[in-house]
């Protein structure tokens, strides 16, 4: 006998158009108490008529309690069903990345919540933020050597997501050696070695792979700055498509380290120059020395977390684009990145332009972009679309 999560009257509606999550005051709590589920627990979902809806997993304590995770009370999350979509995510990825190098899942998006897979060819990682996955952790392992048998499997859980559903953190490579502690893959022609045992979430940002080829079409002979650099995804391959000189900002010395050994896999290391420090402050530094380049690069970290951020996170956005603004040359160009979900997409076109008239610069977009096709969007789920990239010409008043 399963459990059952029973919805309040016409709480059924985002989910029959298309939405996969259920909030908790969404649920008729007097019929079926969210305390009465544990934390990772499957559930048939029925809407306030009794009609099944699908089966959730559940986290009780949650805003976000219930994911759908089958539209039928007959599939349950299983190995099976793990292995099923594994095969379905990798043929879709496959489509767009011969190198074997992309995020194999993104979460709900494959029909896996709580679930992030990025595969660096013969090495996956696996990052778990719901206690369903954690309590399938040894199936989603075996599921990953089943569909792609690699040489190196490791579980990245020691993400923020994981304290807030009491989960443990932890780090460890479950299958396989790992060399340095990091995975070689290609992105865009440029090598790299993703540190993914002690760098960022899962060691790489797959997402801007797309706006970086763009960014790579016009950087010959091009004097750059990449701010908030991390291991050089966007300043490693711009001096690997013919920049004349890449300068990278970033507030880790380990991180800049990385860069430098990135520029040197593909013969660039001349070209990059690296600077530590807090990215406001180094752009302070480097307009007081005069500095001005051709392209500035700015894709900061998260600045709006939570929906409540929205204000404080807009000026933020808003000083750190303006700060890149005056290091730009007369006729320069500004590619503006955004990760947070929370920033509207006309937000940072908005801000963009709003600088460019307290700049006197005429501001003009060229390209918008988003993120790549192994983050696929669903179309009743904005929250899977959050990536923003605005590549901007910034010119002299006409």
């Amino acid at each position: 006998m399963h459990n059952v999560l029973r919805l309040k009257a016409k709480a059924e509606r985002r989910l029959k158009g298309g939405h996969l999550w259920i909030y908790s005051n969404e649920v008729d709590t007097h019929q079926t108490p969210l305390k009465a589920f544990q934390p990772g627990e499957q559930a048939i979902v029925e809407a306030a008529n009794g009609k099944a809806l699908g089966v959730a997993i559940i986290s009780p304590e949650q805003l976000i309690c219930g994911r759908l995770i089958s539209r039928s009370t007959k599939q349950w999350l299983d190995a099976s069903l793990i292995v099923h979509r594994l095969q379905v995510a990798m043929s879709s990825r496959e489509l767009w990345y011969p190198h074997q190098c992309y995020r194999w899942v993104y979460g709900d998006s494959d029909g896996l919540p709580g679930l992030v897979i990025d595969r660096f060819a013969d090495v996956v990682v696996i990052q778990i933020s719901h206690p369903a996955m954690e309590a399938l952790c040894q199936e989603i392992v075996e599921a990953v050597h089943k569909v792609a048998a690699p040489h190196t499997i490791v579980l990245k859980n020691d993400g923020k997501l994981r304290a807030v559903e009491g989960l443990d953190e932890y780090v460890d490579v479950v299958h396989g050696q790992l060399e340095d502690d990091c995975a070689p893959l290609i992105e865009n022609d440029t090598r790299f070695m993703a540190p993914v045992i002690h760098g960022q979430k899962t060691g790489w940002f797959y997402d801007h792979r797309e706006n970086r080829a763009q960014l790579n079409r016009l950087v010959a002979g091009k004097r750059v700055l990449d701010v908030f650099s991390y291991v050089g995804g966007w300043g490693v391959q711009a001096a690997r498509h013919g920049a004349s000189e890449v300068h990278c900002v970033d507030a880790s010395a380990q991180a800049l380290d990385w860069v430098e050994q990135n520029a040197a896999l593909n013969g660039v290391e001349d070209k990059l120059h690296c600077w530590e420090g807090d990215a406001f402050a180094a752009l302070k530094q480097l307009r007081d020395q005069g500095e001005r380049f051709d392209i500035v690069v700015v894709d900061p970290p998260a600045f709006i977390p939570r929906r409540k951020d929205v204000k404080a996170g807009e000026l933020a956005y808003k000083r750190i684009n303006q700060m890149a603004m005056r290091l730009l040359n007369k006729d320069g160009i500004i590619v503006s990145g955004s990760c947070s979900m929370h920033l509207d997409d006309d937000r940072l076109p908005d801000i963009l332009r709003t600088l460019g008239r307290e700049l006197d610069r005429e501001v003009m977009i060229q390209h918008v972009g988003s993120q790549g096709a192994d983050h696929p969007v669903l179309p009743a789920i904005p929250e899977t679309r959050y990536l923003k990239a605005v590549f901007a010409r910034v010119l002299p008043t006409r």
